[in-house]
């Protein structure tokens, strides 16, 4: 079975086998017919500008991507607000609050279980500091951006370069 499938029906504890329904191998139990489908995993970015424009990066301070540049963001947690995810990430990494100025887009790719959220956000307070999560914080020039620590991160960067720049 997957990584992470359950072993044992969850409504009536009979082992569960696989079985193809609705066009996938699913976890399926004999006893009692339950069908355990798996949902994705919300993740949430922002991409935080400052006034001259550039980007607000963190450096993975754990894995996966460990050492690498992204940007801050995030799970969203069950029964989570997810604007109210986003700006929770931004603030546990890197001691900023922000506001959000929109929604550049919503992202996922086949085979993975993440759909990514990301936003377009500034500063509107805090300070500048690493959270637990972050080795180092840093806002880049456009032509300076580090390499992308994820396979998303292109698109979503040319999705955000396509979205007006708010007005302030």
């Amino acid at each position: 079975m997957e990584t992470g499938a359950p072993a044992f029906c969850q409504r009536c504890g009979a082992r569960l086998t696989r079985r193809d329904v609705q066009g996938a191998q699913r976890p399926f139990c004999d006893s009692c017919g339950f069908v355990h489908f798996f949902d994705p995993k919300v993740a949430v970015v922002a991409l935080v500008e400052d006034p001259e424009g550039r980007l607000l990066y963190t450096k993975r301070n754990h894995e996966p991507k460990l050492g690498a540049w992204a940007w801050p963001g995030g799970w969203v947690d069950r029964g989570e607000v997810v604007e109210e995810a986003v700006a929770r990430e931004v603030k546990e990494e890197t001691g900023l609050d922000v506001a959000l100025d929109g929604l550049i887009g919503v992202f996922s790719q086949a085979g993975q279980p993440a759909v990514l959220v990301a936003y377009r956000a500034h500063a509107a307070g805090g300070r500048l500091a690493p959270g637990p999560e972050a080795e180092a914080v840093r806002f880049f020039a456009l032509d300076q951006i580090p390499p992308s620590a994820f396979p998303l991160d292109a698109e979503i960067l040319a999705a955000w370069r396509a979205c007006p720049a708010p007005f302030r």
